[in-house]
């Protein structure tokens, strides 16, 4: 079975794009790989502007013209597909709509698809973002065959390609950049660890500076005999399955505790008799503060062998089950909402499982449960425990028996 293991790395805002462009470059010519094929995209804004990126461009550049395309009109999800390489998507996207604009790109559905630019036209670009050259999103992507190879039809919309990315976008608090990598490695039947990369692929990720998380994505092989299932990531990417049995058959199981959901409350005996959505709401205080909220999960979840990693807005409790299955319960707890949503994961290869999970029994909502004080985060935080208490006595072993183990080196998100 072949891995691809997506690897996003820390990216600085305060490091020019440019500076960026050159350094995973070079990483390549330091490596001995030798010029990457480069795979790029400079597309318009999606809000109304005056200035035509593409125009400029093409007054300093006309070579350009050839490589001009259309972008259709989107609303919400990710950049625009049509000129992006195809990637595990990560990059930050609209969320509005946009309107039709332009873009210099040679993905597949540019006029010259796969032609290659000079470096240094790509560099005269690159230095122009975000002042001269204000272009609304960017992506660069750099490969070599060392990197492997990936599916060229996964199951939308996760497109993966092998390689480097960065990505350059405008967004209302400034600008957004990301930087990541796929790399591909067979892997074992048995043990604990994944083979590492080849030499020269390790030195140009280990030029790409401090790395934050990394996903493995089990690469689902074509097969005329069996349909293809789409599994979600972490990052909330869909892709092809390799095992759709087990993905059917998690699926099934989620179908049934979402609707007995209430059973399975009264069966957890939450300990605390939280007030219902409505009520919470309507006597909601404005201002309240609940302290620090990490300390709460870890004296609760700690003992029930889970570690916690708090992020943006939100904590993230994991533990593996003796079937390498991976337990995560996500806790969202709002940025300016001060609101509380958990979602409980039991993750296995080729498979995921989810369920919404309510912090009381009076009406059960599935999420933005106002939060209120210190005392009320922890009669939350217990509450939680008490169902993920239960999902672990019922629901992970129907999981675990319908679906099988995991190999021991699987880990959904490091």
């Amino acid at each position: 079975m072949r891995v691809a293991l997506h690897t996003t790395f820390t990216a600085s805002r305060k490091e020019p794009l440019v500076t960026m462009m050159d350094r995973v470059h070079q990483a390549f010519l330091d490596a001995g790989l030798g010029e990457p094929a480069i795979r790029f995209s400079f597309a318009e804004g999606g809000v109304t502007t005056k200035i035509s990126c593409v125009d400029r461009a093409l007054k300093r550049h006309p070579e350009l013209e050839k490589f001009v395309m259309a972008v259709p009109a989107i609303g919400g999800g990710t950049q625009a597909q049509a000129s992006l390489p195809a990637i595990v998507p990560g990059a930050p996207g609209a969320v509005f709509q946009f309107p039709e604009r332009r873009a210099i790109a040679n993905g597949k559905k540019s006029p010259a698809p796969g032609e290659d630019l000079p470096y240094a036209t790509l560099q005269s670009l690159a230095s122009g973002v975000p002042r001269s050259f204000p272009f609304g999103q960017v992506s660069l992507h750099f490969s070599t065959p060392e990197f492997g190879n990936t599916p060229s039809t996964p199951a939308k919309p996760g497109e993966q390609a092998a390689g480097i990315l960065i990505t350059d976008s405008w967004w209302v608090n400034g600008r957004n950049r990301t930087l990541s990598a796929i790399t591909v490695v067979d892997a074992p039947t048995v043990g604990k660890k994944l083979p590492p990369p080849p030499a020269a692929v390790g030195a140009v990720l280990a030029a790409l500076g401090k790395a934050r998380k990394t996903m493995q994505v089990p690469i689902a092989e074509p097969s005329a005999s069996e349909p293809v299932v789409p599994v979600r990531l972490p990052s909330g990417v869909a892709v092809a399955s390799p095992d759709p049995a087990a993905a059917v058959a998690a699926r099934k199981i989620v179908a049934d505790y979402r609707a007995r959901m209430k059973e399975i409350v009264e069966q957890a005996a939450l300990p605390h008799d939280l007030p219902s959505m409505a009520e919470a709401l309507q006597n909601h205080v404005l201002g309240q503060t609940t302290g620090p909220k990490k300390p709460v999960l870890e004296r609760s979840f700690k003992p029930m062998g889970y570690t916690c990693k708090g992020e943006s807005a939100t904590f993230t409790l994991r533990r593996r089950t003796p079937a390498n299955l991976t337990l995560e319960l996500s806790v969202d707890v709002g940025t300016w909402s001060r609101s509380v949503t958990p979602i409980f994961f039991v993750r296995g290869m080729g498979f995921k499982a989810s369920l919404f999970l309510p912090v009381t029994a009076n009406g059960l909502p599935t999420g933005n449960y106002p939060i209120g004080d210190g005392d009320r985060w922890q009669k939350i935080v217990e509450n939680l425990a008490a169902l993920v208490a239960e999902l672990e006595r019922t629901f992970v072993p129907e999981i675990e028996a319908a679906t099988g183990p995991s190999p021991e080196w699987y880990q959904p998100e490091s």
